[in-house]
Parts: structure tokens; C-alpha cells; sequence
């Protein structure tokens, strides 16, 4: 068994390691058991758990203003039509 740890599980899933460490602090995100290994506190990660975060994260809003979001097409600033 291959155990991974918190910044190869956030770089599998396209997620910054701070994100993956904010969702799991704010409970978003299941986390296995950390471990002590020296004076290092880790979590290894299995690929079970890896899934079950894939899962999950779909599920999440990120928490991003809505007055920020693009404009879709069709709105916002009208491009000048160009003439002949």
C-alpha cells in the first residue's frame, strides 16, 4: 500500500495544499488519523481516501463572492460594433 501525503493528495486532486488544508480544518473534508513521525505531525493518505475526497469535493462551494463570478456571454460591457 502507497500512502501520500497532504501536498501530492492536492496536487492529484487540482486543489493548492492551503485548500485541501482549509477544507479539512473547516470539517469540508474527511482526513485519515494523523501521525507522529519525529517531531513532524503528518497524514498519509491511502488511495481510498484520495476517492473519497474526489467525491466530495464537487459538493463544496468555494466560497468566492458572487459579485466577483465572470459574466457569462451576452452580458456585462457591450463591445462597440465595428462599421465599413
Amino acid at each position: 500500500m502507497k500512502g501520500y501525503s497532504t501536498r501530492q493528495v492536492a496536487q492529484k486532486l487540482g486543489l493548492g495544499e492551503t485548500t485541501l488544508s482549509r477544507y479539512i480544518a473547516e470539517s469540508k473534508v474527511p482526513a485519515p488519523d494523523a501521525i507522529q513521525a519525529g517531531r513532524a505531525i503528518v497524514r498519509v493518505w491511502s488511495e481510498a481516501d484520495i476517492e473519497k475526497v474526489r467525491k466530495i469535493l464537487p459538493k463544496i462551494a468555494n466560497g468566492r463572492k458572487t459579485r466577483y463570478k465572470k459574466k457569462g456571454p451576452g452580458k456585462g460591457r457591450r463591445r462597440p460594433v465595428k462599421r465599413k
